[in-house]
């Protein structure tokens, strides 16, 4: 399972390694149809990337923290910083590349 990201606990799962944060809602669409990837990819970097999601309706200070306009927004984190920033539906392959391109 994707780990659910909020403010509180924002630091503590993105300070060390590779993070992949999917900004999404419930109301949306295509984050519908990008949220079985993300926990596919959950499952199979276990251990070896964080996988995450944060809900933009609940979590707006973080949506608004790395300049989140359109839903879905992918944000790859290394050790803490935001070093790729995907805006839209993304294939399982090239979440993937783009993961293991940061290790």
């Amino acid at each position: 399972m994707a780990v659910v990201v909020t403010k509180d606990n924002f630091t503590e799962n993105v300070a060390q390694g590779v993070s992949l944060l999917d900004f999404w809602a419930p109301w949306c669409g295509p984050c519908k149809m990008q949220l079985p990837i993300v926990e596919e990819l959950s499952e199979e970097l276990k251990g070896t990337a964080t996988i995450a999601k944060v809900n933009v309706d609940e979590e707006p200070e973080l949506a608004s923290q790395f300049g989140v306009m359109s839903i879905p927004t992918l944000i790859l984190f290394k050790d803490g910083q935001p070093v790729d920033k995907l805006v839209g539906l993304q294939s399982k392959d090239s979440l993937k590349a783009k993961i293991q391109s940061h290790m």
